[in-house]
């Protein structure tokens, strides 16, 4: 009984030395984050590390106390003996005096915009920011020297109160890159990287192609990754993801560099071109034998060529959505995705076929990709296309009808609408995306 005993203590000693992963939940360093400036003003990706500066403004920034910090936290600029720094702030609750709005009397009708409303000078406020004024206070002292804030409405004394807390005293929130986060940022700053590829739309996508734990999906991805991470972030580290493309060169995914994803999760995120996969077996030895040769000389070639362009497209993309960033001089890479499939998982597709199929490829024809993808699917196996534009989709539909390759197939148009939710002055947003391209889905049938 004593030798059980430990046993089992040895087993929890030896547990407890192992190495962790880091917590999901925390930036680390080496982490990719998306640092939220002032409420959505700005979106910007960054890679944390001991050097790496962001830009707010005209002056420079660490990004050095966002190491360690929950996701969700705030930091707001502050000025101390060594200058200005990022420093993290806990909100404070507010208490929702609904009656101030409705019984507000006041109006602006008499307030006139001359420049003479403000008694303090640019000159005194450089002054306390060189004492050491943190940005609160400085807004104290504007509201304090204003003449009009007590005649303005609420709702004007709170435009005024935001307008100068984004000018004196600018805040950071640290968020966590995953597929929804990163695709409204991305549609956000460059829509057209991502092929206007809106959140409901890619949701929408993972919906159709039925992407679920222990699936083979296959992805035909040219909107930098997206898809791929978003349909490995589903995954959770069961199945694979297969990126196919035409040709001897795959397409960029440098977008999947960004969710941060472990070891285990970038294991299953492969690719193969689609002459590999689709290589039939019924093809004579002399065949064979002459694409295999073929096969080797590409990667030979893609050993050489490939991969420094796709590194270098890694490279300038990041630079980029990065923009203000400037990193230490030991950069912290990540991790890269998108290994060669080994052979035998290769023959395994060709044997059962992949259980669903997404394709995002705005720059090319879907039908000319699709009749070639499609017979590595198996049969009742869904498949997904997205497209900006309806008429390529409409067409690809009428060949699948026309070809008897498909059932259950229809095109889907996603719509989605923001709204404002404050006190009495709830509406939907005046400026949002109205349209959000269009889904093709199916489910593949034998022909015979």
């Amino acid at each position: 009984m004593v030798m059980e005993l430990n046993k089992d203590q040895r087993v929890m000693s030896e547990e407890d030395t192992k190495p962790q992963d880091p917590n999901p939940r925390l930036a680390s360093e080496g982490y990719s984050v998306l640092l939220d400036v002032n409420d959505g003003d700005r979106l910007v990706f960054a890679r944390l590390s001991g050097g790496a500066i962001l830009k707010i403004g005209n002056k420079n920034y660490s990004l050095k106390p966002l190491i360690g910090a929950p996701f969700g936290s705030l930091f707001q600029v502050e000025s101390g003996e060594d200058g200005s720094f990022l420093s993290r702030i806990l909100p404070v609750k507010q208490e929702n005096n609904s009656n101030n709005v409705m019984d507000d009397s006041r109006d602006n009708r008499e307030l006139v915009d001359n420049n003479e409303a403000q008694n303090l000078t640019g000159e005194e406020i450089e002054a306390m920011r060189r004492e050491g004024a943190k940005g609160d206070e400085i807004i104290e002292a504007l509201i304090a020297n204003s003449k009009t804030f007590d005649k303005k409405t609420q709702l004007s004394q709170e435009k005024y109160l935001l307008k100068k807390q984004k000018k004196y005293a600018p805040k950071l929130l640290l968020r966590r890159p995953f597929s929804r986060s990163i695709c409204e940022a991305y549609f956000k700053k460059y829509p057209a990287r991502i092929g206007f590829l809106r959140v409901d739309a890619l949701s929408l996508l993972l919906t159709m192609a039925n992407v679920t734990a222990y699936s083979d999906v296959l992805v035909v991805d040219m909107v930098g990754g997206l898809v791929t991470g978003a349909v490995a972030e589903r995954l959770g580290g069961t199945g694979y993801v297969c990126n196919t493309y035409k040709g001897s060169s795959p397409y960029p995914v440098e977008m999947v560099r960004m969710f941060n994803f472990t070891d285990k999760v970038l294991e299953r995120i492969v690719q193969s071109s689609i002459n590999e996969l689709s290589s039939a077996n019924t093809a004579s030895p002399e065949e064979n034998n002459q694409q295999k040769v073929c096969i080797a000389e590409n990667n030979i070639n893609e050993t050489a060529t490939s991969d420094i362009m796709v590194e270098e497209t890694t490279v300038t993309a990041e630079a980029r959505v990065v923009d203000n960033v400037v990193p230490e001089s030991k950069i912290i890479k990540a991790p890269k995705a998108g290994a060669k499939a080994s052979k035998e998982t290769i023959e395994m597709w060709r044997e059962n076929g992949f259980s669903s199929l997404i394709m995002a490829a705005q720059d090319q024809d879907p039908w000319s990709l699709l009749k070639d993808v499609l017979p590595l699917l198996s049969y009742s196996a869904p498949f997904a296309i997205y497209h900006q534009y309806l008429q390529p989709l409409a067409t690809c539909m009428h060949k699948l009808q026309q070809e008897k390759m498909a059932i259950n197939l229809q095109i889907t148009e996603p719509w989605l609408r923001e709204y404002q939710v404050l006190p009495s002055r709830s509406h939907p947003h005046m400026q949002m995306s109205s349209f959000g391209g269009y889904v093709l889905s199916g489910i593949r049938i034998s022909t015979t």
